[in-house]
């Protein structure tokens, strides 16, 4: 920043609006993480309980596809089921998404000081996987709690928890405060989710561009012309497809280590490479 320069007063107006774009995105996306939530709630409640289902759990009835899971929850929890946990949902999404775009543009804004404002898409991936850690370690507990509230069944045979607040004071109380960020490692390979997807779009784009331009004059359009509507639609679920498929095994160890310990305390998985080894030995054997 250069001080020599007589005008002192166009940058606190600079900042003043820079810092109210950071809160209003910040507003957007807890906004968009309630709605998200509310909407999808009882179809996360089915993912969590056929992540964690390795076969050897006798507390989880035995699904045989979603539409049966969601009959089956349904019946015997009653709508009290399908929206196991939603209170940590909405508080861990909401408080996510708003940390999220918070601390994205608080990483813009210090890589883009001597790059006149504008950042590489390198940059750009390296703010958003940095903003993904932080709010990973923030909301943790939060996910924690969410799991097994969505496990929670009639044939539990430890004490339910009633809610959040019981929840964190039970585990604090039994587990001690480490317990708490159980499936952080996986959470935070999670990350990664938003680097797979960038990377997938702008290669599945240059490839399309490719494609499209054999057949027309060279530098008669730009790129972006050549792509239409239905382009971008298949780009976008294309590469998220790619990063789900890619993400879903930590998915699936994060959840596994969240459950609850077995009624003598003991968890039922020590590690994150205990929860690998375990469900790869079972494959084996179902096999």
């Amino acid at each position: 920043m250069s001080q020599s320069q007589p005008q002192p007063q166009p940058q606190p107006q600079s900042k003043s609006k820079s810092e109210q774009w950071q809160w209003e995105n910040a507003t957007a996306g807890a906004a968009a993480g309630f709605a998200t939530v509310a909407a999808m709630h009882p179809l996360d409640v089915v993912r969590t309980r056929f992540q964690v289902n390795d076969g050897r759990i006798s507390t989880l009835p035995s699904y045989k596809n979603t539409a049966h899971a969601i009959f089956t929850i349904a019946r015997l929890e009653g709508l009290r089921g399908l929206y196991a946990g939603f209170n940590p949902a909405v508080i861990g999404s909401t408080v996510s998404w708003g940390l999220y775009f918070f601390f994205y543009d608080r990483a813009k804004q210090r890589h883009s000081k001597n790059k006149e404002g504008k950042l590489s898409p390198g940059l750009h991936l390296a703010s958003a996987a940095e903003a993904g850690a932080l709010v990973c370690l923030c909301t943790n507990p939060i996910w924690l709690v969410k799991t097994r509230l969505q496990l929670q069944t009639p044939l539990h045979q430890t004490q339910p928890y009633s809610g959040l607040y019981d929840a964190l004071r039970t585990i604090m109380r039994e587990e001690g405060w480490s317990a708490l960020y159980r499936g952080i490692i996986p959470g935070l390979f999670l990350v990664s989710h938003g680097a797979i997807q960038f990377t997938a779009y702008e290669e599945l784009r240059k490839g399309i561009i490719d494609f499209k331009s054999k057949d027309r004059k060279k530098d008669s359009e730009s790129d972006d012309k050549l792509l239409n509507s239905v382009d971008y639609a298949v780009l976008g679920a294309s590469s998220k497809i790619a990063a789900v498929l890619l993400t879903y095994p930590f998915q699936v160890v994060r959840a596994r280590l969240q459950q609850r310990p077995c009624s003598d305390g003991i968890p039922r998985y020590m590690d994150s490479w205990h929860v690998v080894k375990e469900t790869a030995r079972l494959a084996i054997e179902v096999i």
